[in-house]
């Protein structure tokens, strides 16, 4: 708690123009943040590309952040998530890898995502996510975590998009009120 405290008062600084608390939060949060773009975009220098452009984004906009809308962190992951899909789609070669080339690109690994996150942080969002039906907790880990788009959900589960969306809303405000107790 004392944590998400420290970074919103950091972020809350940052949107004032203060410098140091801005080179803080990076600090604090980069080296999660690195560790989840390098999961979701496979590459580092990808994912180094992506954390730049998310804390430009975060000195500019640093104010568009809403405490009760989720913790800093999360609002993070967020902005990462999109700017790692932007930059997934403008690297998306015209034809697939075939199925030989993508089983080599995958890690064997535990997921640097999950070796970033603090253990408690880990331990509680592995809880909240076991609350989860397994159609919300899968579509979830699929969208969050490996970086799928809705039209990949879609196709990936065989199922209409307005469901996947509602699938992925009810398992966030779900995971949101699981991690607020």
């Amino acid at each position: 708690m004392a944590e998400q405290q420290e970074l919103a008062r950091l972020l809350q600084a940052t949107a004032h123009g203060d410098r140091q608390a801005f080179a803080r939060l990076y600090e604090l949060t980069a080296p999660k943040l690195l560790g989840a773009g390098v999961h979701m975009l496979k590459r580092r220098e990808l994912a180094e590309d992506v954390l730049q452009d998310l804390f430009v984004k975060v000195w500019h906009r640093a104010s568009e952040y809403q405490a009760e809308r989720g913790g800093v962190l999360t609002w993070l992951y967020s902005v990462q998530r999109y700017l790692a899909l932007d930059k997934l789609r403008a690297q998306r070669p015209t034809e697939a890898l075939d199925e030989e080339m993508s089983s080599t690109l995958a890690s064997d690994g535990p997921d640097p995502s999950t070796m970033a996150m603090s253990d408690d942080m880990a331990a509680r969002v592995r809880r909240c996510l076991d609350t989860l039906t397994d159609t919300q907790r899968r579509t979830v880990t699929l969208a969050f975590f490996e970086g799928l788009t809705h039209a990949e959900l879609t196709e990936k589960l065989q199922t209409p998009l307005g469901t996947v969306k509602s699938w992925i809303r009810r398992g966030l405000l779900s995971l949101q009120k699981c991690l607020e107790q």
